[in-house]
């Protein structure tokens, strides 16, 4: 069933369009006969700030209102010009040189200039703003240490404007990826000249994301944001590249329900899902296979350990359930779309990579771990709750591991289904004893995911650090041999492996419905689309 806010707004938007032709036009058509895309996302988006957004379902409409100096190339997952129209790189590597496209401006016409960005910057890692991802901007100059408070002058950080048109990037250490790195939300420049008028620059509840106040430098400027129900777009006059947009506007709907993204589909309501329910892909593949699509993506799906709470604080209770799960059935009769399974951390090739470490299904061992640490046969040992993102796969891996568990070691799991939003809060705080999690890379190099987990990273909800793991991670990303990296890369994947605050599970797909006429819409290895190429050719 939708949800009631969902349902009365696409009831309502479906009878405005019947009633306007004087026909029983659907959704769909009459957002083909007025050039607006209308799309299914995972869950509300948690804010409309890119310094605050981590939910790669927000992502993806993030990228209709704003932009970066670089964007993702949905072919070949390299970066490509955006807000910057060229780059240049020093031969030792430490300094980055943007050149701007010319006239950039904001959605309401202002300037955007290179101490735009500049500025943007010194608000993404102010520790006032306490983002998640500021640290995937750590090599740069200082950035660390002005993200910590250890030093208050942003001048000292390596983000210089030497005027109008020109960025320079300063790095502690050569960085090869930063072009890719500059693709993600929190490198995205926020117009700071609207967000002093409604508040504090660093604070989360400034109103400058609301519908009336928001200002991009995206194809789209927002239009309507109805909570729970839809967040629609108009085309924006002031993007960079104007000319070249071909729709009038796109329409977000917030589903956290497979189920109900079908039906919405298949009653010509969206033009795009951003999954399909297990049980209808099949069907689809036979009868309707063009508007199927099951996409390469690179996602590695795994439960996270809350290992500052017992019993999961003991590395040999978090091996023994790492290892009790068998993931050859998971794969088998659980996932539908040509998910496969995972024993380590990243995904097979990932920029040529492949972890040699592993760890797989191995029962017996397990049952051995689980009794050294104190639960022969399970005795002893606490029901515990694993959470996770309602979602219909979700529900069903968990009941799954829940079998798995009670049968190989005899422990109890409870499985506690919930809404994004209050997920997310529960991973953050460590206010859980296991979360069924996934992460989707941001670029395709091992240091997305190998990242994750340094003790410092804003995304690493598992409690879990280890030194020498941080420093093999850092010396990696520094390192330009890739041969030499990769053998840095093997030896940090190893300790994670070996200390198992997580359980990996299944390397996945990325499936979803499209109707035919949506063009410009290629598979994405990393589930990202320019919304400026996208076009409906009914």
């Amino acid at each position: 069933m939708l949800p009631r806010g969902l349902a009365l707004g696409l009831a309502g938007l479906l009878l405005l369009t019947v009633c306007g032709c004087g026909s029983r036009e659907t959704v769909v058509e009459r957002g083909n006969r007025e050039g607006v895309l209308h799309s299914a996302v995972g869950a509300e988006p948690e804010s409309l700030d890119p310094h605050v957004i981590t939910a790669y379902t927000t992502m993806q409409l993030e990228l209709a209102f704003f932009e970066g100096l670089t964007a993702v190339d949905e072919a070949t997952s390299k970066p490509l010009p955006a807000a910057a129209r060229s780059w240049e790189v020093s031969d030792d590597g430490l300094t980055w040189t943007f050149h701007l496209a010319p006239d950039l401006k904001w959605s309401d016409g202002t300037a955007i200039t290179a101490p735009t960005f500049r500025d943007s910057f010194a608000r993404a890692l102010a520790p006032a703003m306490a983002a998640e991802y500021a640290y995937v901007l750590y090599n740069i100059k200082h950035a660390a240490a002005f993200n910590a408070g250890e030093i208050t002058d942003f001048a000292r950080v390596g983000v210089r404007a030497p005027d109008d048109a020109t960025l320079v990037f300063e790095l502690a250490q050569p960085t090869p990826g930063l072009a890719s790195i500059l693709t993600l939300a929190i490198a995205f420049p926020v117009p700071l000249h609207v967000i002093a008028q409604h508040g504090d620059l660093h604070s989360r509840s400034n109103r400058w994301t609301r519908p009336e106040n928001i200002v991009g430098n995206g194809p789209f400027k927002v239009a309507e944001w109805s909570p729970n129900q839809r967040l629609t777009g108009v085309r924006n006059p002031n993007f960079r590249d104007a000319a070249n947009v071909t729709l009038n506007g796109v329409a977000f709907y917030p589903y956290e329900n497979a189920t109900a993204q079908e039906a919405a589909f298949r009653a010509g309501q969206l033009h795009l899902t951003s999954e399909v329910p297990l049980t209808k892909i099949a069907p689809y593949r036979a009868e309707h296979p063009d508007q199927l699509r099951i996409d390469p993506f690179v996602l590695t799906g795994f439960m996270r350990f809350n290992t500052t709470r017992p019993p999961f604080d003991d590395v040999r209770v978090r091996r023994a359930l790492t290892m009790a799960i068998d993931r050859t059935a998971l794969t088998d009769h659980v996932f539908k779309a040509g998910e496969t399974v995972a024993t380590s951390l990243n995904p097979p090739g990932i920029g040529g990579y492949t972890a040699r470490a592993a760890i797989g299904y191995d029962p017996d061992q397990a049952r051995t771990l689980l009794a050294a640490a104190g639960y022969p046969g399970g005795k002893g040992f606490p029901v515990v709750e694993a959470m996770s993102r309602a979602r219909e796969m979700n529900q069903s891996l968990l009941e799954a591991i829940q079998q798995m568990w009670r049968r190989e070691l005899g422990i109890e799991m409870r499985v506690a289904m919930k809404e994004q939003r209050v997920w997310l809060d529960d991973e953050t705080q460590l206010n859980y004893e296991l979360s069924n999690a996934r992460w989707i890379g941001d670029y395709v190099d091992p240091l997305t995911f190998l990242e994750l987990f340094l003790t410092d990273s804003g995304n690493n909800s598992t409690g879990w650090g280890n030194a020498t793991y941080d420093q093999l991670v850092s010396r990696a990303s520094a390192t330009a041999d890739e041969a030499q990296r990769f053998e840095l890369y093997q030896q940090a994947e190893a300790i994670l492996i070996a200390e198992s605050p997580i359980a990996p599970i299944y390397h996945g797909t990325q499936s979803y419905l499209i109707r035919p006429e949506v063009k410009g819409w290629p598979p994405s290895l990393l589930g990202f689309h320019r919304y400026h190429i996208v076009r409906l050719e009914p």
